[in-house]
């Protein structure tokens, strides 16, 4: 995994928790982001995005792997690769009750994700212009889904910027909802091109 961004966050309030607010600096393999901690969330400031529309044969084999079809999705969200710091493919769906119901083989989910080099699937539905529910596929690292991740929340935001959509400067994104894991992330949005997108969230501990 070349970023995990919620795995950051939780770092960030670690090392809080160990040596007092304040802002560290990360070192990934492919970039330098840093992190502000305090005791109870963290912000960080995710590597550099990009975005990239899928080819028609990874479309269609992303709609099979979820039983879905062209009709399922938000035609004002095409399906893409999405990146800031790790690849995803971004599918937007028209219907939150869809989402709700998202199913996909696991075996088979994995085989295609990694066969693509893929963290998450970021399956999305845009209830508002600033408010997004999304379910994350991570069937690449050995898990369903993955309730909280920070790292496609940035690709996402990155790709929203991309796309010219009306984000007025940030989103809010609900992710494990439907998991009954329920995790919000607030991500800020920049008009440059590319550049970082910066990532919030609240944490606790697991006892």
């Amino acid at each position: 995994m070349p970023f995990c961004g919620h795995a950051t966050i939780a770092l960030g309030s670690a090392l809080a928790a160990a040596h007092g607010d304040g802002v560290f600096t990360l070192q990934l393999n492919a970039a330098t982001i840093t992190v502000a901690g305090s005791r109870t969330g963290a912000v960080l400031q995710s590597p550099p995005t990009r975005s990239a529309p899928l080819s028609a044969a990874v479309a269609a084999e992303t709609l099979a792997l979820f039983g879905l079809s062209a009709a399922d999705l938000d035609p004002r969200i095409a399906p893409a690769r999405i990146h800031a710091g790790a690849d995803h493919i971004a599918l937007a769906l028209a219907s939150r009750a869809r989402l709700a119901n998202m199913r996909y083989e696991f075996a088979e989910g994995q085989r295609f994700m990694r066969a693509l080099g893929l963290a998450t699937i970021a399956l999305i539905h845009a209830e508002t212009d600033r408010l997004f529910n999304v379910r994350n596929p991570f069937a690449s690292g050995g898990v369903y889904e993955d309730p909280a991740t920070g790292a496609a929340a940035a690709a996402l935001a990155g790709y929203l910027r991309d796309l010219g959509w009306p984000h007025g400067g940030v989103i809010d994104i609900v992710q494990g909802e439907d998991m009954g894991m329920r995790s919000c992330l607030r991500a800020e949005i920049t008009d440059e091109p590319g550049a970082s997108i910066r990532v919030s969230g609240t944490t606790r501990p697991i006892v």
